[in-house]
């Protein structure tokens, strides 16, 4: 049995069965990964021809479309095919782990948003724009993105309090200084692509402001020269937070430009009015050369991916990151 790897445009040969990540990587053909439980989506690749078998089901299936994409960690080979790997020379591996922290603090940002702060027993290596399960308490349990980098030495959140959230509810009324949080991850593949030298774009919708932010630090942090435009959507003038980093960002970055746009209430003089998308509409013709780093709520990613993909960004070029609010 072969598998065509494409684009490496190399051909392997397998047992009926056998497991795509596992023969990818013993074939030595670089793919990202972490939790290879199917959790994490960072081993994400398309089946462009042939069929497989998911996550152990007993049912083969041929894939078409949107539905061409499989987790390589629980796809198995039971045919011909022909495997497509995203970005072969942007592969990360970190292997997921789980890390005990305590609280080293925790703030409010706005009235509705506080910043977590927890010191890890043990390092964890994460690329920017990751994001990782905190386990408050075996019944208080939710992912949330880092905000800074692996290498300093501690882990930032930006949470915001949903009314009658569980989770939430727990970190804003019983979560103290000194308490003990399971760490789980890394998780997610809308993390930094480091070789891409084009324009960025980077859109943050409230709390997705975390994620943007590790991405930036880590752009800076690697020397990238991209241009670089970020929109920051939100709801009212009260929901604004971080500026003070963000001018730190673009004082440390000369090629970052911010762009703060506010859906209602707001003050022309200080910052731009109505919807991010719009404000990326009016001020960007072609933008084909660029990659998308997109975090926020459902809505206002989808919304985002559209405008992105009508000025021209590939598909397999926009990274997203949707938060989801059940269980909050």
């Amino acid at each position: 049995m072969e598998v065509l790897v494409q684009p490496l445009n190399r051909v392997i040969r397998v047992q009926p069965g056998a497991n795509l990540l596992q023969a990818l990587q013993a074939a030595q053909i670089p793919m990202s990964y972490s939790c290879m439980a199917g959790r994490c989506g960072t081993c994400r690749c398309r089946v462009l021809d042939g069929e497989v078998m998911e996550g152990g089901s007993d049912q083969q299936r041929l894939l078409e479309g949107d539905d061409s994409f499989v987790l390589a960690c629980q796809t198995y080979v039971t045919e011909p095919c022909t495997i497509e790997i995203p970005e072969p020379d942007e592969v990360v591996v970190h292997p997921a782990r789980i890390v005990k922290a305590t609280v080293a603090a925790l703030e409010d940002l706005t009235h509705d948003i506080k910043r977590l702060v927890l010191r890890p027993a043990k390092p964890m290596e994460f690329s920017p724009g990751q994001y990782v399960q905190l386990q408050f308490t075996p019944e208080h349990a939710r992912p949330y993105s880092m905000a800074g980098l692996s290498g300093d030495g501690l882990f930032e959140f930006h949470v915001r309090l949903v009314p009658d959230g569980r989770v939430t509810g727990y970190i804003a009324h019983e979560l103290k200084v000194g308490d003990a949080v399971k760490v789980s991850g890394p998780l997610g593949s809308a993390y930094l692509r480091r070789r891409h030298e084009g324009p960025m774009l980077c859109v943050a919708g409230g709390t997705g402001l975390a994620p943007i932010l590790s991405i930036l630090r880590g752009a800076i942090a690697q020397g990238m020269a991209n241009p670089i435009h970020l929109y920051f959507g939100l709801r009212s003038p009260r929901d604004i937070y971080g500026m003070p980093w963000l001018e730190q960002l673009e004082r440390d970055h000369p090629r970052l430009n911010v762009h703060v746009v506010v859906t209602s209430g707001g003050n022309a003089a200080t910052h731009r009015m109505g919807l991010v998308t719009d404000a990326i509409e009016q001020d960007h013709g072609d933008m084909s050369a660029w990659r998308a780093y997109l975090c926020g709520s459902p809505p206002m990613v989808e919304a985002a991916t559209v405008v992105a993909r009508r000025k021209g960004i590939a598909a397999a070029h926009i990274y997203a990151d949707a938060f989801y609010t059940q269980g909050t």
